[in-house]
């Protein structure tokens, strides 16, 4: 068993509110799940900034000043590679960089090199599986120039002093002329965001609820799905989506890798994510401390979604 997915779930449902960790929502079945999710037409983050990189994607190169440089796109969250896809097409005549998208998910990466292979077999793939945190240290400052995507706002997904301490961590490993493309999500009404984390279709609940069920398969967890729900909100004081998962009744729950019973109340709720909302000024407060600047935003068409291009002084 995982023994850190165990200490992971045991902290987090022995804590005052309850709460679990977002990385674990990918196994195999949250991985399809959540392409499902990107795909949804309430889920407008997607499409924006893949507009973004249709329609822009020359500009954003350019932005990059790597013309008659070797450098490496490294990309933290690949995914099913998307929108990367875009910039990929642009740069594919370009012989003298290399693609490193890291993702949490073997899984993911395995979809992506092989969507690669058949699309673009002329880029020059070098796929690194791990969580953000833990590959960091393999970014090593190099006088190669590289380019750092992070993008479908994921930074949104950490608080804001976590958001910070990343960004702090990633900009001490990068060199002067280095430079992050920053997908962010931007602030707007509830009106268009919440249906964005609670769709009709309820894709979102599936995916939030299969963390319970992978606890069950791989934790030997005796969780009843059916007795809890979706429940998210949107804070607007905070500026941030925030996901739940509700308790319908007072029930208590066995889980045989921590030989622990955990009770939970009628509406007593589990925190599983938050989904940061940014501006110019919030952008700015995450950089602090940092020698990274604003030197371009790329935004859409509706002023939804924006890539924040910043560069190391």
């Amino acid at each position: 068993m995982n023994k850190q997915f165990t200490e992971d779930v045991h902290n987090g449902l022995s804590n005052t509110p309850k709460r679990l960790l977002s990385k674990y929502f990918y196994d195999e079945i949250g991985d399809e799940l959540f392409v499902e999710i990107m795909n949804m037409p309430e889920y407008y983050l997607t499409n924006s900034e893949l507009e973004i990189f249709q329609q822009q994607a020359a500009d954003i190169i350019k932005a990059f000043e790597v013309s008659g440089k070797p450098f490496e796109l490294i990309e933290l969250g690949a995914g099913d590679g998307t929108k990367t896809i875009e910039l990929l097409k642009e740069l594919k005549s370009k012989k003298d960089f290399t693609y490193i998208p890291i993702d949490i998910s073997q899984h993911a990466l395995d979809g992506l090199e092989k969507r690669l292979a058949k699309e673009l077999p002329e880029i020059d793939v070098k796929p690194l599986q791990g969580d953000y945190f833990s590959v960091l240290d393999d970014i090593k400052a190099t006088d190669t120039v590289k380019v750092i995507l992070f993008l479908g706002s994921n930074l949104g997904n950490m608080l804001d002093v976590n958001a910070n301490r990343f960004i702090k961590q990633l900009s001490e490993r990068l060199s002067s002329k280095d430079k992050i493309l920053l997908g962010v999500d931007l602030k707007k009404s509830a009106d268009i965001i919440l249906p964005a984390y609670n769709d009709a279709q309820g894709i979102t609940s599936r995916f939030n609820l299969n963390l319970l069920t992978r606890i069950n398969k791989e934790l030997g967890g005796n969780f009843d799905i059916d007795q809890f729900e979706h429940a998210p909100l949107y804070n607007v004081e905070e500026g941030q989506a925030e996901s739940y998962i509700r308790s319908k009744t007072d029930q208590d729950v066995y889980i045989k890798a921590s030989d622990t019973t955990y009770h939970f109340k009628e509406g007593e709720r589990i925190h599983m994510e938050i989904s940061r909302k940014y501006d110019s000024d919030t952008v700015n407060k995450v950089i602090a401390d940092t020698r990274l600047y604003i030197k371009k935003i790329f935004t859409d068409s509706r002023n939804y979604y924006s890539d924040f291009l910043l560069e190391m002084e």
